[in-house]
C-alpha cells in the first residue's frame, strides 16, 4: 500500500498491524512525525523493544537480518528501526530489505526512513516489496500555496488562532522549511497562549527562516509572480549561491518555454 502522511491515520487503524513500514520524503519534520504516529501505535499494540541501525559506509547488513531473527531474552515483540540516508541500499541491502519485508519475523515490525524517492526506486524489488506486503508513506513537502492552510491549522492544535494575512505572513518567512515553521508556531503559542494573532505579532515574533532553490525561482517567473520571485531571488543572494546556477535556472525554464510554444504553433 502507498500513501501519504495525511493518509497515515487511517492505516495506522488496521488490525493487525503491518509488519513493514517505509517513510520517505526530504521533510525533516513530516519523515519524523510519521516515524513517531507508528512507534506510537506498534507500542500499543505490545512492540516494547526497539532495535534501531544507522547504515553507513561499511554497514553489516547481515547484522540487520540476525537481529530480526534472534530471539529477545524476555520474548517482547520489537520494532527494528532502520535509518537510511539515500533510497540506495545497494543489492545486497536491497535484498535484506525485501526479505524482511517478504518473510517477515515474528512478533517484530519493520520500520525503515529514507529520502526522496527517486523514479527508479519505485521499481527495486525492495520497494515493490513494501508497496505490496507493508506500507509505503510518502512525505511530500507542503506547497507554498498550501503552506498557510497548513501553518492555520498547526497553530490551531496550539490553540493559537491566526488570520489569514498573519499565516501568509509566517509562510513567506518559512516557505521551504517545515521543521522552522514547526518551531515558530511552537514559540508564538509560548509567547502568546490561546491568543488570536495578527501580521504585527507575527511579524515581531519569527525570523526569516525560508529556505530556497533555483527551480522555485523559475516557478514563481514563470508564474508572473514578481514578489515571490524577488523574494527568493534575495534568499539565494543571501545564501551565496553562483549566480551561474541562478542564470542556468531561469534559461531552463525560458527554453522550456519556448520549446513548448514551437511545438504548439506546429
Amino acid at each position: 500500500m502507498r500513501i501519504n502522511t495525511d493518509q497515515l491515520s487511517r492505516a495506522l487503524d488496521a488490525s493487525p498491524l503491518p509488519a513493514a513500514w517505509l517513510v520517505a520524503g526530504d521533510e525533516p519534520l513530516l519523515v519524523g512525525e510519521a516515524a513517531d504516529s507508528i512507534r506510537a501505535r506498534a507500542r500499543a499494540q505490545g512492540f516494547s523493544g526497539r532495535d534501531l541501525f544507522f547504515v553507513e559506509r561499511g554497514f553489516e547488513w547481515l547484522s540487520l537480518l540476525e537481529s530480526s531473527q534472534s530471539l529477545s531474552l524476555f520474548a517482547e515483540r520489537r520494532i527494528i528501526e532502520l535509518r537510511l540516508p539515500t533510497p540506495r541500499p545497494g543489492k545486497e541491502g536491497g535484498a535484506v530489505l525485501a526479505k524482511l519485508v517478504t518473510d517477515p519475523a515474528p512478533d517484530t515490525l519493520l520500520l525503515v526512513l529514507t529520502g526522496k524517492l527517486e523514479r527508479d526506486s519505485y521499481s527495486a524489488a525492495w520497494c515493490k516489496a513494501f508497496e505490496s506486503r507493508g506500507v509505503l508513506v510518502q512525505a511530500w513537502p507542503v506547497e507554498i500555496g498550501r503552506l498557510p492552510q497548513w501553518i492555520t491549522g498547526r497553530a490551531r492544535q496550539h490553540g493559537l488562532r491566526l488570520d489569514a494575512e498573519a499565516a501568509t505572513l509566517l509562510a513567506e518567512r518559512v516557505e521551504g522549511n517545515l521543521l522552522a515553521a514547526h518551531q515558530e508556531i511552537g514559540k508564538l503559542a509560548l509567547l502568546h497562549p490561546g491568543a488570536a494573532l495578527g501580521t504585527t505579532e507575527v511579524a515581531a515574533a519569527v525570523g526569516n527562516s525560508a529556505r530556497y532553490d533555483v527551480f522555485q525561482l523559475g516557478e514563481a517567473a514563470l508564474a508572473g509572480d514578481a514578489l515571490r520571485a524577488l523574494r527568493i531571488l534575495a534568499g539565494l543572494r543571501a545564501e551565496g549561491t553562483e549566480p551561474t546556477l541562478v542564470l542556468w535556472a531561469l534559461c531552463r525554464e525560458l527554453r522550456a518555454v519556448a520549446v513548448a510554444r514551437r511545438g504548439h504553433g506546429a
